[in-house]
């Protein structure tokens, strides 16, 4: 009985004693909270009373690693690897969006280097929204707001013929000209393609002192 009663009391402190020790290790672990402190303590008790919590901490500290190594780059690539580690993340969102923000922010540079309505269009195609949206769509009105009426004709034919003389004498100072239909009680018109109106006094100021006639209208304008 005595041997029975000894056994039993031992088996009851050795499982006391294994139950202090788990719960020291974790004590250990959340006081280090580290990836690696975790992960020991998962070592020594794979099917310890805090192994879900562990696993838990383990991949919240991942993330949290992961985030901090993308904002402090603070890069395109970054946020790229960062999607590419946690792509269902708790920062994805805010990864895409750092990106989208950043590839914006570049191809806008661009776009206003070149300072062309080609690259302004180029832009909006790409990037359709935001502040910089806004502000290419409004250089881009500037820079097509206006045209050179270069002459005037009572037939389409007759206005094709004057365009085509006007584009080989004038092409370097009009690049373009087209031939505008007539609406009721109006000519046919030879007009450049769309400019600012810097440019387009600019041009006429050349054909005028090359004895050529022309006029500044608004690109809406219909004029006969």
């Amino acid at each position: 009985m005595n041997r029975k009663w000894l056994l039993a009391t031992l088996s009851a402190v050795t499982l006391v004693a294994a139950c202090s020790s788990a719960e020291n290790d974790w004590n250990e672990a959340t006081a280090a909270n580290t990836v690696a402190a975790y992960e020991t303590y998962l070592q020594k008790h794979p099917d310890g009373n805090h192994r879900a919590e562990a696993d838990a901490r383990i991949t919240k500290l991942n993330e949290s690693d992961a985030w901090n190594q993308a904002t402090q780059a603070n890069t395109v690539q970054s946020y790229q690897d960062y999607l590419q580690k946690k792509p269902d993340g708790e920062h994805a969102q805010q990864a895409r969006d750092a990106i989208e923000s950043m590839q914006r922010a570049n191809d806008w540079s661009r776009a206003k280097l070149a300072g062309t309505s080609v690259a302004l269009q180029d832009f909006l195609k790409q990037h359709d929204k935001g502040t910089e949206a806004d502000q290419a769509r409004q250089q881009l009105a500037a820079m097509t707001a206006y045209r050179v009426k270069l002459a005037s004709a009572k037939t389409e034919l007759e206005a094709e013929h004057q365009r085509v003389r006007l584009q080989s004498r004038f092409g370097s100072v009009v690049h373009e000209m087209t031939v505008t239909p007539a609406t009721t009680g109006s000519r046919y018109t030879v007009v450049s393609s769309p400019m600012s109106q810097a440019d387009a006094n600019s041009a006429c100021a050349k054909l005028r002192h090359a004895h050529s006639q022309c006029e500044v209208v608004p690109n809406e304008a219909r004029t006969g």
